[in-house]
């Protein structure tokens, strides 16, 4: 059996975000940690998400700054869902291990 602490999770990430709440508006798919998503998404909010593959975290800013949200596989159609107060995401990165 592994040992625990080394266990990864998923090798593929894959994630979609949205422009509007319930999977709607603009869409696009990331499976890259993004540390300023104003550099492949033009808007400075998700409103939600799809988690397809492994474990994401949103981060408040960029740079991978200010609150952050553990997101685990699943659908979240709001951003209430994954915790957030607001919908502002600055930067998202995958989790490589647990």
């Amino acid at each position: 059996m592994k040992d625990p602490n080394t266990w990864a999770t998923s090798t593929r990430h894959r994630i979609r975000i949205f422009e509007r709440p319930d999977f709607t508006g603009q869409m696009t798919e990331f499976s890259e940690d993004m540390p300023n998503l104003m550099d492949r998404w033009r808007f400075r909010d998700i409103h939600s998400a799809h988690v397809h593959d492994g474990i994401w975290v949103f981060y408040e800013h960029p740079n991978y700054r200010g609150r952050q949200y553990l997101l685990e596989k699943g659908e979240y159609r709001r951003h209430a869902e994954w915790g957030a107060l607001n919908s502002s995401v600055g930067s998202i990165r995958r989790v490589l291990d647990i």
